[in-house]
Protein backbone atom coordinates (compact mmCIF):
# COMPACT_ATOMS: atom_id res chain seq x y z
CA UNK A 1 0.00 0.00 0.00
CA UNK A 2 1.32 3.51 -0.55
CA UNK A 3 3.36 5.45 1.92
CA UNK A 4 0.63 8.18 0.99
CA UNK A 5 -1.55 6.33 3.51
CA UNK A 6 0.11 6.53 6.47
CA UNK A 7 -0.62 10.50 6.11
CA UNK A 8 -4.41 10.50 5.69
CA UNK A 9 -4.07 7.30 9.08
CA UNK A 10 -1.82 9.67 10.70
CA UNK A 11 -4.52 12.77 10.31
CA UNK A 12 -7.02 10.28 11.10
CA UNK A 13 -5.55 9.07 14.66
CA UNK A 14 -5.89 12.87 15.90
CA UNK A 15 -9.53 13.38 14.59
CA UNK A 16 -10.45 10.40 16.18
CA UNK A 17 -8.71 10.88 19.50
CA UNK A 18 -10.62 14.21 20.07
CA UNK A 19 -14.14 12.11 18.97
CA UNK A 20 -13.20 9.80 21.41
CA UNK A 21 -11.69 10.95 24.22
CA UNK A 22 -14.60 12.46 26.02
CA UNK A 23 -15.88 9.26 26.55
CA UNK A 24 -13.34 8.80 28.73
CA UNK A 25 -13.11 12.12 30.19
CA UNK A 26 -16.75 12.95 30.64
CA UNK A 27 -16.35 12.74 34.52
CA UNK A 28 -13.80 15.13 34.59
CA UNK A 29 -15.05 17.80 32.47
CA UNK A 30 -18.48 17.76 34.27
CA UNK A 31 -16.53 18.07 37.63
CA UNK A 32 -14.45 20.59 36.14
CA UNK A 33 -17.12 22.89 35.19
CA UNK A 34 -19.97 22.38 37.81
CA UNK A 35 -22.29 20.40 35.06
CA UNK A 36 -24.42 17.17 35.61
CA UNK A 37 -23.16 14.37 33.26
CA UNK A 38 -26.35 14.27 31.13
CA UNK A 39 -25.01 17.79 30.08
CA UNK A 40 -21.64 17.27 29.86
CA UNK A 41 -22.94 14.74 27.06
CA UNK A 42 -23.13 18.02 24.85
CA UNK A 43 -19.12 17.76 24.68
CA UNK A 44 -20.21 14.71 22.25
CA UNK A 45 -23.45 16.39 20.91
CA UNK A 46 -22.27 19.29 19.97
CA UNK A 47 -19.20 17.91 18.22
CA UNK A 48 -21.30 15.61 15.88
CA UNK A 49 -23.69 18.40 14.87
CA UNK A 50 -20.55 20.60 14.28
CA UNK A 51 -19.46 17.53 12.02
CA UNK A 52 -23.15 17.43 10.47
CA UNK A 53 -22.66 21.62 9.70
CA UNK A 54 -19.37 21.60 8.91
CA UNK A 55 -19.37 19.20 6.44
CA UNK A 56 -21.22 21.04 3.41
CA UNK A 57 -19.51 24.11 4.25
CA UNK A 58 -16.23 23.18 3.98
CA UNK A 59 -17.16 20.76 1.10
CA UNK A 60 -18.05 23.51 -0.62
CA UNK A 61 -15.34 25.42 0.27
CA UNK A 62 -13.02 22.35 -1.00
CA UNK A 63 -14.29 23.14 -4.88
CA UNK A 64 -11.82 25.80 -4.70
CA UNK A 65 -8.60 24.04 -3.91
CA UNK A 66 -7.00 20.64 -4.80
CA UNK A 67 -7.86 18.01 -2.34
CA UNK A 68 -4.02 17.74 -0.98
CA UNK A 69 -4.63 22.10 -0.27
CA UNK A 70 -7.66 21.13 1.32
CA UNK A 71 -6.79 18.25 3.64
CA UNK A 72 -4.00 21.22 5.01
CA UNK A 73 -6.22 23.50 5.69
CA UNK A 74 -8.55 21.45 7.17
CA UNK A 75 -5.99 20.18 10.10
CA UNK A 76 -4.89 23.95 10.34
CA UNK A 77 -8.84 24.47 11.66
CA UNK A 78 -8.80 21.08 13.58
CA UNK A 79 -5.71 22.77 15.70
CA UNK A 80 -7.18 25.82 16.43
CA UNK A 81 -10.34 24.46 17.68
CA UNK A 82 -8.55 21.82 19.84
CA UNK A 83 -6.11 24.45 20.83
CA UNK A 84 -9.33 26.74 22.15
CA UNK A 85 -10.85 24.06 24.15
CA UNK A 86 -8.26 23.11 25.62
CA UNK A 87 -7.89 27.23 26.84
CA UNK A 88 -11.26 27.70 27.71
CA UNK A 89 -12.40 29.78 30.40
CA UNK A 90 -15.68 28.24 30.76
CA UNK A 91 -18.08 25.53 29.50
CA UNK A 92 -19.74 27.38 26.58
CA UNK A 93 -16.07 28.36 24.82
CA UNK A 94 -15.25 24.63 25.71
CA UNK A 95 -18.42 23.67 23.68
CA UNK A 96 -17.14 26.34 20.82
CA UNK A 97 -13.53 25.07 20.11
CA UNK A 98 -15.36 21.40 19.88
CA UNK A 99 -17.56 22.91 17.24
CA UNK A 100 -14.72 24.38 15.56
CA UNK A 101 -13.07 21.33 15.56
CA UNK A 102 -15.97 19.47 14.50
CA UNK A 103 -16.24 21.42 11.10
CA UNK A 104 -12.98 19.52 10.24
CA UNK A 105 -13.78 15.58 10.40
CA UNK A 106 -16.24 15.33 8.02
CA UNK A 107 -14.81 16.97 5.16
CA UNK A 108 -11.16 15.64 6.23
CA UNK A 109 -12.71 11.96 5.88
CA UNK A 110 -14.45 12.85 2.85
CA UNK A 111 -11.56 13.99 0.66
CA UNK A 112 -9.57 11.62 1.99
CA UNK A 113 -11.48 8.84 1.29
CA UNK A 114 -11.51 9.80 -2.35
CA UNK A 115 -7.60 10.40 -2.21
CA UNK A 116 -7.43 7.05 -0.73
CA UNK A 117 -9.40 5.79 -2.78
CA UNK A 118 -7.46 6.84 -5.95
CA UNK A 119 -3.71 5.65 -4.67
CA UNK A 120 -4.92 1.90 -5.30
CA UNK A 121 -6.41 -0.12 -7.86
CA UNK A 122 -10.35 -0.53 -7.99
CA UNK A 123 -10.43 -3.64 -6.28
CA UNK A 124 -8.46 -3.09 -3.31
CA UNK A 125 -10.45 0.53 -2.43
CA UNK A 126 -12.44 -1.16 1.00
CA UNK A 127 -8.71 -2.40 2.04
CA UNK A 128 -7.29 1.17 1.42
CA UNK A 129 -10.26 2.66 2.81
CA UNK A 130 -9.91 0.50 5.95
CA UNK A 131 -6.45 1.41 6.30
CA UNK A 132 -7.29 5.78 6.55
CA UNK A 133 -9.89 4.56 8.56
CA UNK A 134 -7.16 2.89 11.05
CA UNK A 135 -5.53 5.93 12.06
CA UNK A 136 -9.41 6.29 14.07
CA UNK A 137 -9.64 2.89 15.15
CA UNK A 138 -6.03 3.01 16.71
CA UNK A 139 -7.09 6.41 18.26
CA UNK A 140 -9.36 4.30 20.58
CA UNK A 141 -6.38 1.78 21.14
CA UNK A 142 -3.41 4.61 22.25
CA UNK A 143 -5.13 8.10 21.70
CA UNK A 144 -8.38 7.62 24.21
CA UNK A 145 -6.69 5.81 27.25
CA UNK A 146 -3.75 7.93 27.04
CA UNK A 147 -6.04 10.67 26.97
CA UNK A 148 -7.61 9.17 30.23
CA UNK A 149 -4.27 9.20 31.71
CA UNK A 150 -3.43 12.28 31.10
CA UNK A 151 -6.54 13.55 32.50
CA UNK A 152 -6.50 11.63 35.36
CA UNK A 153 -2.98 12.28 36.55
CA UNK A 154 -3.38 15.95 35.79
CA UNK A 155 -6.24 17.44 34.12
CA UNK A 156 -8.69 16.82 31.06
CA UNK A 157 -7.15 19.88 29.05
CA UNK A 158 -3.76 18.53 29.07
CA UNK A 159 -5.42 15.49 27.26
CA UNK A 160 -6.38 18.34 24.43
CA UNK A 161 -2.89 20.17 24.37
CA UNK A 162 -1.71 16.46 23.80
CA UNK A 163 -4.61 16.41 21.03
CA UNK A 164 -3.97 20.02 19.09
CA UNK A 165 0.28 18.84 18.86
CA UNK A 166 -1.28 15.49 17.10
CA UNK A 167 -2.69 17.65 14.53
CA UNK A 168 -0.10 19.10 14.21
CA UNK A 169 2.20 16.15 13.70
CA UNK A 170 -0.86 15.07 11.01
CA UNK A 171 -0.28 18.31 9.23
CA UNK A 172 3.34 17.75 8.37
CA UNK A 173 2.10 14.03 7.34
CA UNK A 174 0.09 15.59 5.04
CA UNK A 175 2.32 17.72 3.81
CA UNK A 176 5.63 15.37 3.19
CA UNK A 177 3.25 12.42 2.08
CA UNK A 178 0.36 13.10 0.47
CA UNK A 179 1.65 13.46 -3.38
CA UNK A 180 0.56 16.63 -5.66
CA UNK A 181 -0.16 14.56 -8.29
CA UNK A 182 -2.84 12.80 -6.57
CA UNK A 183 -4.51 15.89 -4.99
CA UNK A 184 -7.14 16.69 -7.62
CA UNK A 185 -10.11 19.14 -7.07
CA UNK A 186 -13.43 18.00 -6.54
CA UNK A 187 -16.10 17.86 -9.39
CA UNK A 188 -18.23 21.17 -9.75
CA UNK A 189 -20.97 21.82 -6.81
CA UNK A 190 -23.77 20.97 -9.56
CA UNK A 191 -22.44 17.38 -10.20
CA UNK A 192 -22.08 16.64 -6.46
CA UNK A 193 -25.94 17.91 -5.42
CA UNK A 194 -27.25 15.71 -8.53
CA UNK A 195 -25.96 12.27 -7.06
CA UNK A 196 -28.50 13.42 -4.46
CA UNK A 197 -31.40 12.49 -6.35
CA UNK A 198 -30.48 8.77 -6.12
CA UNK A 199 -32.89 7.45 -3.63
CA UNK A 200 -30.18 4.51 -2.77
CA UNK A 201 -27.58 7.54 -1.81
CA UNK A 202 -30.30 8.84 0.79
CA UNK A 203 -30.69 5.22 1.67
CA UNK A 204 -27.20 4.29 2.29
CA UNK A 205 -26.76 7.43 4.59
CA UNK A 206 -30.08 6.88 6.44
CA UNK A 207 -28.13 3.06 7.41
CA UNK A 208 -25.09 5.06 8.45
CA UNK A 209 -26.86 7.62 10.42
CA UNK A 210 -28.78 5.00 12.63
CA UNK A 211 -26.39 1.94 12.22
CA UNK A 212 -22.90 3.63 13.26
CA UNK A 213 -24.88 6.05 15.48
CA UNK A 214 -26.27 3.34 17.98
CA UNK A 215 -22.52 2.93 19.11
CA UNK A 216 -22.42 6.21 20.62
CA UNK A 217 -25.65 5.75 22.92
CA UNK A 218 -23.29 2.91 24.62
CA UNK A 219 -19.76 4.52 24.68
CA UNK A 220 -20.82 8.29 25.34
CA UNK A 221 -21.71 7.30 28.53
CA UNK A 222 -18.98 4.34 28.98
CA UNK A 223 -17.18 5.94 31.84
CA UNK A 224 -20.23 6.52 34.11
CA UNK A 225 -21.82 3.40 33.13
CA UNK A 226 -18.40 1.09 33.94
CA UNK A 227 -18.12 2.99 37.47
CA UNK A 228 -21.39 3.75 38.18
CA UNK A 229 -23.08 -0.08 37.05
CA UNK A 230 -20.32 -2.42 36.78
CA UNK A 231 -18.32 -1.35 39.58
CA UNK A 232 -14.88 -0.70 38.21
CA UNK A 233 -12.64 1.52 39.68
CA UNK A 234 -12.35 5.55 37.20
CA UNK A 235 -8.46 4.18 36.71
CA UNK A 236 -9.81 1.39 34.89
CA UNK A 237 -11.90 3.19 32.15
CA UNK A 238 -7.92 3.79 30.64
CA UNK A 239 -7.95 -0.18 30.01
CA UNK A 240 -12.11 -0.04 28.89
CA UNK A 241 -11.59 2.28 26.46
CA UNK A 242 -8.31 0.41 25.25
CA UNK A 243 -10.22 -2.78 24.86
CA UNK A 244 -13.01 -0.74 22.86
CA UNK A 245 -10.52 0.06 20.55
CA UNK A 246 -8.52 -3.04 19.61
CA UNK A 247 -12.06 -4.20 19.15
CA UNK A 248 -12.48 -0.91 16.24
CA UNK A 249 -9.23 -2.20 15.23
CA UNK A 250 -9.68 -5.49 14.25
CA UNK A 251 -13.42 -5.09 12.43
CA UNK A 252 -12.49 -2.50 10.69
CA UNK A 253 -9.34 -3.83 8.95
CA UNK A 254 -11.43 -7.44 8.68
CA UNK A 255 -14.76 -5.72 7.37
CA UNK A 256 -12.25 -3.69 4.92
CA UNK A 257 -10.91 -7.45 3.03
CA UNK A 258 -14.35 -8.25 3.36
CA UNK A 259 -16.33 -5.42 2.07
CA UNK A 260 -14.21 -5.71 -1.00
CA UNK A 261 -15.40 -9.49 -1.99
CA UNK A 262 -19.09 -9.08 -1.27
CA UNK A 263 -20.48 -5.46 0.51
CA UNK A 264 -23.84 -6.16 1.79
CA UNK A 265 -23.89 -9.03 3.17
CA UNK A 266 -20.75 -7.46 5.92
CA UNK A 267 -22.98 -5.07 6.23
CA UNK A 268 -25.73 -7.60 7.09
CA UNK A 269 -23.46 -9.67 9.32
CA UNK A 270 -22.34 -6.31 10.97
CA UNK A 271 -25.20 -4.73 11.83
CA UNK A 272 -26.89 -7.69 13.37
CA UNK A 273 -24.40 -7.84 15.39
CA UNK A 274 -23.97 -4.79 17.08
CA UNK A 275 -27.58 -5.00 17.55
CA UNK A 276 -27.13 -8.03 19.47
CA UNK A 277 -24.43 -6.19 21.30
CA UNK A 278 -25.73 -3.69 22.40
CA UNK A 279 -28.64 -4.97 23.60
CA UNK A 280 -26.67 -7.43 25.93
CA UNK A 281 -25.16 -4.92 27.08
CA UNK A 282 -27.76 -3.57 29.46
CA UNK A 283 -28.05 -7.14 31.07
CA UNK A 284 -23.30 -8.02 31.11
CA UNK A 285 -23.00 -4.02 32.26
CA UNK A 286 -24.01 -6.06 35.78
CA UNK A 287 -20.67 -7.94 35.31
CA UNK A 288 -17.04 -6.94 34.92
CA UNK A 289 -15.83 -9.97 32.69
CA UNK A 290 -19.11 -10.09 30.79
CA UNK A 291 -18.91 -6.11 30.43
CA UNK A 292 -15.17 -6.11 29.43
CA UNK A 293 -15.94 -9.03 26.51
CA UNK A 294 -19.87 -6.98 25.12
CA UNK A 295 -17.00 -3.44 24.60
CA UNK A 296 -14.46 -5.29 22.53
CA UNK A 297 -17.76 -6.26 20.87
CA UNK A 298 -19.26 -3.24 20.12
CA UNK A 299 -16.39 -2.37 19.07
CA UNK A 300 -15.59 -5.25 16.81
CA UNK A 301 -19.09 -4.58 14.94
CA UNK A 302 -19.31 -1.26 15.31
CA UNK A 303 -16.05 -0.41 13.06
CA UNK A 304 -16.74 -3.51 10.84
CA UNK A 305 -19.86 -1.83 9.56
CA UNK A 306 -17.54 1.82 8.54
CA UNK A 307 -16.03 0.33 5.26
CA UNK A 308 -19.06 -0.68 3.63
CA UNK A 309 -21.05 1.99 4.58
CA UNK A 310 -18.36 4.20 3.30
CA UNK A 311 -17.78 2.28 0.18
CA UNK A 312 -22.25 2.06 -0.27
CA UNK A 313 -22.36 5.38 -0.47
CA UNK A 314 -19.09 6.52 -2.27
CA UNK A 315 -20.50 3.45 -4.93
CA UNK A 316 -23.67 4.66 -5.35
CA UNK A 317 -22.31 8.51 -5.88
CA UNK A 318 -19.35 7.50 -8.19
CA UNK A 319 -20.11 10.26 -11.23
CA UNK A 320 -19.55 13.30 -8.31
CA UNK A 321 -18.99 11.64 -5.10
CA UNK A 322 -16.58 14.24 -2.83
CA UNK A 323 -19.60 16.08 -1.40
CA UNK A 324 -21.60 12.29 -0.61
CA UNK A 325 -18.57 10.92 0.60
CA UNK A 326 -18.11 13.75 2.71
CA UNK A 327 -21.27 13.77 3.72
CA UNK A 328 -21.64 9.99 4.56
CA UNK A 329 -19.28 11.20 7.30
CA UNK A 330 -21.57 14.13 8.58
CA UNK A 331 -23.95 10.88 8.52
CA UNK A 332 -21.82 9.13 11.17
CA UNK A 333 -21.95 12.10 12.97
CA UNK A 334 -25.49 12.81 12.63
CA UNK A 335 -26.22 9.82 14.20
CA UNK A 336 -23.45 9.69 17.14
CA UNK A 337 -25.41 13.08 17.84
CA UNK A 338 -29.05 11.75 18.07
CA UNK A 339 -27.69 8.62 19.75
CA UNK A 340 -25.12 10.84 22.68
CA UNK A 341 -28.54 13.34 22.88
CA UNK A 342 -31.02 10.10 23.02
CA UNK A 343 -28.69 8.25 25.88
CA UNK A 344 -28.78 11.38 27.70
CA UNK A 345 -32.62 12.04 27.63
CA UNK A 346 -32.95 7.92 28.86
CA UNK A 347 -30.41 8.77 31.61
CA UNK A 348 -31.83 12.35 32.82
CA UNK A 349 -35.62 10.81 33.23
CA UNK A 350 -34.46 8.37 35.97
CA UNK A 351 -33.80 4.98 34.04
CA UNK A 352 -30.48 4.59 34.72
CA UNK A 353 -26.71 4.19 32.95
CA UNK A 354 -27.69 1.32 31.31
CA UNK A 355 -30.68 2.65 29.34
CA UNK A 356 -28.57 3.95 26.55
CA UNK A 357 -27.84 0.70 25.29
CA UNK A 358 -31.68 -0.25 24.50
CA UNK A 359 -31.41 3.30 22.37
CA UNK A 360 -28.14 2.19 20.35
CA UNK A 361 -29.83 -1.50 20.13
CA UNK A 362 -32.95 -0.01 18.29
CA UNK A 363 -31.46 2.08 16.42
CA UNK A 364 -29.09 -0.37 14.44
CA UNK A 365 -32.24 -2.43 14.08
CA UNK A 366 -33.65 0.04 12.49
CA UNK A 367 -30.13 0.73 10.07
CA UNK A 368 -30.52 -3.24 9.64
CA UNK A 369 -34.29 -2.71 8.28
CA UNK A 370 -32.78 0.01 5.79
CA UNK A 371 -30.06 -2.00 4.67
CA UNK A 372 -32.80 -4.42 3.61
CA UNK A 373 -34.87 -2.37 2.15
CA UNK A 374 -32.25 -0.81 -0.42
CA UNK A 375 -31.06 -4.54 -1.54
CA UNK A 376 -34.32 -5.43 -2.30
CA UNK A 377 -35.07 -2.50 -4.07
CA UNK A 378 -31.62 -2.28 -5.62
CA UNK A 379 -32.76 -5.98 -7.18
CA UNK A 380 -35.57 -4.84 -8.30
CA UNK A 381 -34.06 -2.12 -10.56
CA UNK A 382 -31.69 -4.35 -11.70
CA UNK A 383 -34.30 -7.28 -12.77
CA UNK A 384 -36.06 -4.27 -14.53
CA UNK A 385 -32.96 -2.88 -16.58
CA UNK A 386 -32.36 0.49 -14.84
CA UNK A 387 -29.37 -0.67 -13.24
CA UNK A 388 -25.70 -2.26 -14.70
CA UNK A 389 -24.08 -4.14 -12.30
CA UNK A 390 -20.36 -4.02 -13.35
CA UNK A 391 -19.61 -0.24 -13.09
CA UNK A 392 -22.18 0.64 -10.51
CA UNK A 393 -25.02 3.27 -10.96
CA UNK A 394 -24.53 7.04 -11.90
CA UNK A 395 -26.67 10.16 -11.54
CA UNK A 396 -27.23 12.66 -14.16
CA UNK A 397 -28.44 16.31 -13.86
CA UNK A 398 -31.99 15.42 -14.28
CA UNK A 399 -31.82 13.00 -11.71
CA UNK A 400 -32.24 9.81 -14.02
CA UNK A 401 -30.54 6.26 -12.78
CA UNK A 402 -27.85 5.49 -15.97
CA UNK A 403 -25.51 2.61 -16.07
CA UNK A 404 -21.36 3.32 -15.97
CA UNK A 405 -19.04 2.13 -18.66
CA UNK A 406 -17.51 -1.16 -17.03
CA UNK A 407 -14.14 0.31 -15.49
CA UNK A 408 -11.04 -1.75 -16.26
CA UNK A 409 -8.86 -3.09 -13.32
CA UNK A 410 -5.34 -0.95 -12.17
CA UNK A 411 -2.72 -2.92 -12.25
CA UNK A 412 0.81 -2.82 -10.67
Amino acid sequence: MPLALLALAIGAFGIGTTEFAVMGLLPDMAAGFGVSIPLAGYATTLYALGVVIGTPLMTALGTRFTRKQMLMLLMGLFIVGNLLTALAPNFGIMLAGRIVAAFTHGAFFGIGALVAADLVAPQKRATALSLMFSGLTVANVVGVPAGTMLSQHFDWRTTFYAITALGVIGLLGIVKLIPAQRAKAASPMGSELAVFRNPQVGLAMLMTILGFGGVFAAVTYLASMMTEVTGFAPSSVIWLTAIFGLGMVGGNLVSGRFTDRAMMPMLFVSLTGLALSLAAFTFTAHDKTAATVTIALIGIFGFATVPPLQKRVMDQAASAPTLASAGNIAAFNFGNALAAWLGGIVISAGLGYTAPNWVGALMTVAALGVAIFASVLERRQTSRGQVVAAGGPSVVADGSVVADEPIPAAHG
